[in-house]
């Protein structure tokens, strides 16, 4: 065995990426261990392949749709193959900066193999054994198929398989109404496909505010998705999906996204006592450390949030804290995305989970993007911002389900750091116009309701009689 290494790192996605180049930065010692190929699923089938996708079916609904700017809508030409040439050119666009190559110059050690648990301070790895000081689990996690009979037998697609398709289903139907699936049954609607959106529970985006869920229903709907909330899928019969009320959808592909499970059954992790959840998930506290002694985890295979820059962030606070001995804490306030159209951005708490906490003493600012200048110039007036705070106005949570809210939560997630307030939104200067103003008009509406009160009139009226009193001329 060699000289130990400050840093091992299990999993070459985003967190493992990360950890590595932050660590050999600082001049550490580090290893980089993954068995497949460096990027991870953000970059081979996640973010990245995804959101090429949304991009493309995006224009083909604009060109659908040309006339709410006063153009000649048509219908486009939709070569499936050449779209898919568009996302696998993004993906290699971006390859190299995720590249061995990159991490090597970098000075980090990258092993092409699996790598386990053998002993406190020790990891087998292709045919060697490591010794390290510290180590970082960033394994990721992989899509979970449901126990329903037959699915097996038609060849299921999930977010690992579907970007090898070179001809367009004419039938799709997608289980699981989450963040994933709404993406990407909206994305095939618009390319042509007929889909078929199943979901258990009784709304899609559970996590995320009912009116926003609503809003994503209603879009599907009038885009000629298919919708079927509050079912559950029985068996798959030949090539009909039949749910528990007794319908049988027809298909020609079934998607699959309805969840997804850590990575960790061989990573020996009993050896060195790395407790996991009933899921598979890694336990770790708010720095990152894992039961056993010098081993940290991040992202997805922590079960926490299953995005990108969360993985990111759990990065640079988990190397810190591992390579440093710091005391860095991962932060409350974490934003997420999901990339339908219209865009639902949301940090913080919802109104029902600030509700659960405070009562009624909740204060909510609402703004409907209907009266938005920009979005109505654009021909897109549509969404809402919602802003929700504490009795005296600080900000605990916002969503923002409109064109564009992925850009406008990321100044909210600022606000909600420095415990701003909704005064604070309503007094910063927002260029004009910009989407981006939704959150501020929500602001501003919410204020000029309370300082226009009864209330406030009778308090007032006094005080500007008496400042007329002393400013009259003399």
């Amino acid at each position: 065995m060699r000289a130990r290494y400050d840093l091992v790192v299990l999993g070459g996605g985003t967190g493992g990426l990360v950890s590595s180049l932050i660590a050999a930065g600082a001049g550490a010692r580090v290893a980089l261990i993954e068995r497949d190929r460096t990027g991870g699923d953000c970059l081979w089938t996640g973010c990245v392949p995804s959101k090429s996708l949304l991009a493309a079916a995006s224009l083909a609904h604009r060109m659908r749709h040309a006339d709410a700017v006063g153009l000649e809508p048509f219908e486009p030409a939709i070569d499936f193959a050449r779209v898919m040439d568009h996302v696998w050119g993004a993906i290699r666009t971006i390859e190299p900066h995720d590249s061995p190559d990159r991490l090597r110059q970098a000075g980090v050690e990258v092993i092409a193999a699996d790598g386990r648990f053998t002993a406190p301070g020790r990891i087998a790895a292709g045919g060697r054994e490591l010794g390290y000081r510290t180590a970082i689990i960033a394994t990721g996690s992989r899509p979970v198929l449901p126990s329903v009979p037959g699915l097996d037998a038609v060849s299921p697609l999930t977010t690992d398989t579907v970007w090898d398709l070179r001809d367009l289903p004419r039938r799709v139907v997608v289980l699981g109404g989450g963040p994933v699936g709404c993406e990407l049954g909206q994305a095939f609607a618009r390319l042509g496909a007929h889909v078929t959106l199943v979901e258990m529970a009784d709304r899609l985006l559970l996590k995320e505010e009912p009116s926003a869920s609503d809003l994503i229903a209603q879009r599907l709907g009038t885009e000629g998705v298919d919708v079927r909330t509050g079912r559950q899928a029985t068996e798959v019969r030949g090539s009909r999906l039949v749910l528990d009320d007794g319908a049988a959808i027809p298909f020609d592909r079934v998607l699959v996204a309805t969840g997804r499970r850590p990575r960790t059954e061989e990573l020996g992790l009993g050896t060195v006592v790395v407790d996991v959840d009933p899921n598979g998930a890694v336990s770790v506290d708010h720095r990152l450390r894992t039961t056993a002694h010098g081993i940290y985890a991040v992202g997805d295979v922590t079960g926490l949030l299953p995005f990108t820059h969360v993985a990111a962030h759990h990065a640079r606070v988990a190397t810190s804290n591992a390579v440093f001995h710091t005391r860095a804490t991962v932060s409350a306030v974490l934003p997420q995305v999901t990339f339908t159209d219209p865009e639902v951005g949301r940090v913080g708490l919802t109104e029902a989970e600030a509700r659960e906490r405070w009562g009624d003493g909740v204060r909510i600012a609402e703004f409907n993007h209907a009266s938005l200048d920009r979005a109505i110039a654009a021909g897109e007036p549509y969404g809402f911002s919602k802003l929700v705070a504490v009795p005296r106005g600080r900000l605990v949570g916002a969503t923002v389900a409109a064109p564009g809210a992925g850009e406008a939560i990321a100044e909210l997630t600022g606000w909600l750091l420095r415990g701003g307030k909704i005064a604070d939104v309503s007094r910063a200067v927002h260029a004009y116009p910009t989407l981006s103003e939704g959150p501020a008009r929500a602001a501003d509406h919410y204020l000029a309701a309370r300082y226009s009160s009864p209330r406030v009139r009778a308090i007032a009226r006094p005080v500007l009689a008496a400042l007329r009193l002393l400013e009259r001329p003399r």
